[in-house]
């Protein structure tokens, strides 16, 4: 028979256990609340708004655009740029600032640089983005990085070689991404506590279904090196990772396309060491069916797919905690002329 010590005893030890299993990552997908529209550009499509909150407050998002009359397909891959937009807050309202990356017009990055992702690197800003050599595509699609010491530029190329990409498919055959259908695409840097870098990216082998991979480098300027294997074991189409520090261990979130755990929703990978993830955990749930379940507002327009969900996933950590998560829906919900990015709030951080 326990006594009221042993009891007492239980019972403290299942909280500690408790408080300790809480500051583990766990599942988001049921914090997230909806905030509503943060960027809509009239005569544009705008897709993956990628955040950084400055010294003064302010928050700079990155993001792809491109005119609504070269289409969304094949528009984003053919007349893309990538812009910034300020605003005073995490919330908004944002305004466009100026445009950031164009195509070169030759090369690696002919055209339509896209999918940016900014970082922070000391007192330096990281803009990592994709383009393309225009044919063949989409294997021709590689990865650039470019460095500077304010958010509004001037920006040079991290490697100091604007003619050569940061990250490209690697030439070894015995890499599980050589020949990648897709080239590599829809980076993710991530600076790591023993000072190395780790950039993330998408990549379709001739063989086997898209995975995400990982490159590494000991400094900024590179060589990244493209680790032998892929970093995640999924079994079904995912895409869109964004890369976070989070209680003591490396996050990725992904799109979840074809229904890992909930189809057009999200993907949390946690790893100890950012090379190796565990079996995911619900990342954020599906726009239209968790948001929306009476149905999307009347006049909605759909840009791209026919029906409402989120895709390339950026978040905005807040002392430490990831705090708000800012997507594109290929479905305008107020009916406007292009895509537009969407903002989501944590409920709960704690």
């Amino acid at each position: 028979m326990k006594t009221k010590s042993t009891l007492f005893l239980i019972g403290m030890l299942s909280i500690a256990t408790a408080c300790v299993a809480s500051k583990e990552p766990h599942a988001l997908a049921d914090e997230w609340e909806l905030v509503g529209e943060v960027v809509n550009e009239p005569g544009y499509h705008v897709w993956g708004c990628s955040p950084m909150q400055t010294d003064d407050g302010k928050v700079h998002l990155f993001a792809a655009r491109w005119p609504i009359k070269a289409r969304f397909v094949p528009g984003w891959h053919t007349h893309c740029e990538i812009a910034r937009y300020v605003g005073d807050r995490p919330e908004g309202p944002f305004k466009f600032a100026e445009v950031v990356v164009t195509g070169r017009g030759e090369g690696w990055d002919t055209q339509a640089p896209h999918n940016p992702n900014i970082q922070r690197v000391g007192n330096r800003f990281v803009l990592t983005y994709i383009a393309n050599r225009g044919k063949p595509f989409p294997s021709s699609q590689t990865i650039g990085m470019l460095v500077a010491d304010s958010i509004e530029g001037p920006w040079t190329p991290a490697n100091g070689d604007p003619s050569k990409p940061m990250l490209a498919p690697p030439e070894d055959p015995s890499v599980w991404c050589h020949n990648s259908r897709v080239g590599v695409n829809n980076p993710a840097l991530l600076p790591m506590p023993d000072g190395s870098f780790h950039l993330y990216f998408k990549a379709t082998p001739k063989k086997g279904g898209t995975k995400m991979g990982l490159a590494i480098a000991e400094k900024l300027e590179g060589p990244f090196v493209i680790q032998p294997e892929p970093v995640t074991a999924n079994d079904r189409h995912i895409e869109d990772g964004y890369a976070f520090h989070w209680r003591g261990h490396v996050c990725f979130m992904t799109t979840d396309n074809s229904g890992m755990i909930e189809t057009g929703g999200g993907l949390l990978w946690v790893s100890k060491d950012g090379k190796t993830f565990d079996k995911p955990l619900p990342g954020f749930h599906h726009f239209s069916n968790h948001f929306f379940p009476d149905g999307i507002p009347g006049g909605a327009r759909h840009h791209y797919g026919k029906k409402a969900k989120n895709e390339r996933p950026q978040i905005l950590v807040i002392d430490g905690e990831p705090a708000y998560l800012y997507t594109p829906s290929g479905t305008a919900m107020d009916g406007s002329d292009g895509t537009n990015n969407y903002l989501f709030r944590r409920k709960v951080r704690k």
